[in-house]
């Protein structure tokens, strides 16, 4: 009887907790999302008379909100540990991150785990699957530049040609340094068994933490945003003025991210709202990768980001039996670094949005008072 009430009264607290936190997420949607695009239209103006100027400040307050995202899984104790190459010293230089797909929380993940590395999160750009326009961040997405992407053989030629249009109109012009995509299309859970039968009639590895990756997407970014050379490989230099009429020098990087979940359970965007799992770490390996070595010709793309996939999987069994990812070589032990949030940063940013918001709804309850 006493071990019933004490099991009752532990799902009665999370039951309490999940809604206290759905009702502050709920308002925190309410206040920061209208306050943005308010702020947007109201700087129209600065885009027309110097739009480098307005896209840095969408760029920050972009930021802000992502920051505010991440703030949800933080305070539920959700933290990542960080692994591999430092990618911070390459945060003011244009890359492509290739990532791993589990589940709708790798999202929240990297908006967590990108937050300090200086401007990367305020000039990201992100690839993502169609049914994130429909979400509440979905106009943020869409005002930030992001692309949406369907998937399916119907659309896929259709949507490459879309990807490049829109990388050649917003790419450059809104001063994008990192551009972000899920190479496999789709959740593990929900491409596993096809992948598998895809690589088993083609004598590919087979693989059971990732899915074999598509190169569509991919192939598209590095022809567009980095120079071609005689040689099948692609340069350091586009030729492409930014904002100020500098010259850009295009794609330096691809930054291989894989994402490890304790036990393989994926943290998913439900975990982050309710917060109903106990405190969790994720694990993300970075593996940078010179744009130079990198072929843009398309079977030896293939070739290559399979490699990497495989790489992935290896990683993960790895991590998955030990707990760790694997040393790099002439190192003992792999080395790891717990990424930190400032708490009082994250209140700074929740307290001007929640302040935004009541200014908002006190400006336009003047004017509708004024008008009706």
């Amino acid at each position: 009887m006493a071990q019933l009430l004490d099991g009752a009264g532990k799902l009665g607290w999370v039951l309490l907790k999940s809604v206290i936190r759905f009702v502050f997420m709920f308002f925190n949607n309410c206040v920061a999302i209208p306050s943005y695009c308010l702020y947007l239209v109201l700087l129209q103006p600065l885009r027309i008379w110097d739009s480098s100027t307005f896209w840095y400040i969408e760029g920050v307050m972009f930021k802000w909100l992502l920051a505010m995202v991440s703030s949800w899984g933080w305070i539920a104790g959700y933290t990542v540990t960080e692994w591999g190459d430092d990618v911070r010293p390459i945060s003011e230089e244009e890359a492509m991150v290739i990532v791993n797909h589990q589940s709708t929380g790798d999202v929240c993940t990297l908006m967590m785990c990108l937050q300090d590395k200086g401007m990367v999160v305020q000039k990201m750009m992100w690839l993502m699957d169609h049914v994130f326009k429909y979400t509440n961040f979905g106009l943020v997405s869409l005002i930030h530049g992001d692309f949406f992407i369907r998937q399916g053989k119907a659309h896929r030629d259709k949507q490459l040609i879309y990807l490049k249009d829109h990388l050649e109109k917003y790419y450059h012009s809104r001063d994008r340094k990192w551009i972000v995509l899920f190479p496999e299309g789709g959740f593990l859970r929900k491409r596993r068994e096809t992948s598998q039968l895809f690589a088993k009639k083609r004598s590919l590895p087979h693989l059971t933490h990732v899915t074999l990756p598509r190169i569509g997407a991919t192939h598209v970014i590095l022809k567009t945003l980095s120079a071609q050379q005689e040689n099948g490989s692609v340069g350091s230099d586009t030729g492409t003025p930014n904002q100020t009429g500098n010259k850009r020098k295009g794609l330096q990087w691809v930054i291989d991210v894989t994402i490890a979940y304790p036990k393989a359970r994926p943290m998913d965007i439900q975990t982050w709202i309710f917060g109903y799992r106990p405190p969790t770490v994720t694990h993300v390996h970075y593996r940078m990768y010179p744009i130079k070595e990198v072929p843009v010709e398309a079977e030896a793309l293939t070739d290559w980001l399979y490699q990497r996939f495989v790489e992935k999987e290896e990683l993960l069994t790895h991590f998955y039996s030990t707990g760790s990812f694997p040393s790099e070589d002439g190192h003992k032990e792999a080395a790891s670094r717990q990424m930190t949030l400032d708490p009082v940063w994250l209140c700074i940013i929740q307290s001007f949005a929640f302040a935004s918001g009541y200014m908002w709804y006190s400006v336009l309850w003047y004017l509708y008072c004024c008008l009706f």
